[in-house]
């Protein structure tokens, strides 16, 4: 049967040379991933504990992943159909009710957070195939990938049915399943497996769509910190010096994304010679880089409700770890967009962990400071260093 070219179908974005822009309805049902993004922050202060770490950061996977199959979606689909727009609002609602459902996922919500997911996961895929006709370019990747989201979702709703401690690991399953996926192509027995470079998708817009959600979830660390503000009764100086902190770091952590890298990141993707793969790299460190956000996002809540208190040592773990994995994210985000790992990063990162003898002895407010201060370093660093000690422009070699 012969393949039918990838851009041959009335539902799919036209390919005409330029940017595809990002569409209201994506813009749309983005904003369902705000409230999900605070949802998880909220999850993470009230367990602050290992359990509760592993807990958010299954769920974060799942609501990451919910969002990075119908990103992918709609690179290819045009969203302003009637057929995927319907499809895209369909899945916006049962991610706002997946989200909806994250403070008892684990405990009795859990069926409704895995059947919410899963009709999402499933219904989707399957929809995107059915619209498809025989001997499609993207059918059979749509095929394979139904195949996998199928064998998750078996995951997910043994999981939901099972005790939460075995719950965990079903998720944890299930998560792999979908996340590791892709690096095999979707390899299934009798249908083969997908390769990166079949995968013809407009990089302009699927690093546009990376970098909103890094706005979404900046965002939400914003939010956090003016509604921690709202609620204090007395506005002291304390209370406004742990304002400028996490304000500044949270600027901090847009300047390092969207002042030194975002444009870059762009060509990166645009001019490589195989674009799906380089895609497929972006989505894997993001969901790195922006679980940085969120757990800076609750370290930023404990030092406007308590600037005054000595640190315990889950709420240091929690200030420490949530840039130290931001730099982590950025760091191999600037591999992959430059082919070299940035010193200012480790160097950074190694910082926030000379910092963990010293921060039982540090009041909230202090070890904010010490944290927001490094980031801003890392910042200028990047922005301001000597060009023979910043990264090399990006090697990315040109299409022909």
């Amino acid at each position: 049967m012969p393949i039918i070219p990838a851009f041959s179908h009335p539902l799919l974005r036209q390919r005409d040379g330029h940017h595809a822009r990002v569409t209201y309805e994506e813009l749309f049902f983005d904003l369902v991933y705000v409230f999900a993004v605070t949802q998880l922050s909220h999850e993470l202060l009230h367990h602050l504990s290992f359990g509760g770490v592993a807990q958010t950061l299954v769920l974060w996977f799942a609501v990451w992943l919910g969002w990075q199959y119908t990103c992918w979606v709609t690179n290819w689909f045009d969203p302003e159909t009637t057929r995927i727009r319907s499809m895209l609002f369909c899945s916006m609602l049962l991610a706002l009710l997946m989200a909806s459902s994250i403070p008892e996922a684990f405990g009795e919500r859990g069926l409704v957070f895995a059947l919410a997911y899963v009709a999402m996961q499933v219904g989707r895929t399957a929809f995107v195939w059915c619209q498809l006709p025989a001997g499609h370019a993207l059918g059979q990747n749509y095929l394979r990938m139904l195949g996998w989201v199928c064998i998750s979702a078996v995951f997910w709703i043994a999981g939901a049915l099972a005790a939460p401690e075995l719950r965990l690991l079903l998720w944890l399953l299930a998560v792999l399943c979908e996340y590791v996926a892709p690096m095999f192509g979707f390899a299934l027995p009798g249908l083969g497996s997908s390769k990166t470079q079949d995968w013809t998708i407009e990089g302009g817009h699927m690093a546009e769509r990376c970098q909103l959600f890094v706005i979404v979830a900046l965002g939400e660390t914003l939010l956090a910190s003016g509604a921690s503000l709202a609620d204090t009764p007395v506005w002291a100086w304390d209370v406004l010096l742990a304002l400028a902190a996490t304000f500044i770091g949270t600027l901090a952590m847009w300047w390092l994304y969207f002042g030194t890298s975002s444009k870059d990141a762009t060509a990166a993707i645009s001019h490589a010679e195989d674009p799906g793969k380089i895609a497929a790299y972006f989505h894997y460190v993001h969901a790195i880089l922006i679980a940085g956000v969120i757990a800076s996002a609750v370290g930023n809540d404990l030092v406007l409700a308590h600037p005054h208190s000595l640190a315990t040592a889950p709420q240091i773990a929690i200030l420490l770890a949530g840039p130290a994995i931001y730099l982590l994210g950025s760091a191999i985000y600037k591999k992959v967009v430059y082919g070299a790992l940035p010193a200012s990063h480790w160097i950074g990162a190694l910082l926030l962990l000379a910092l963990v003898p010293l921060s039982s002895l540090c009041s909230l407010l202090v070890l904010g400071w010490l944290t927001t201060a490094l980031i801003l370093g890392v910042a200028f660093w990047d922005t301001y260093a000597p060009k023979s000690s910043r990264l090399p422009p990006p090697p990315y070699p040109m299409q022909h």
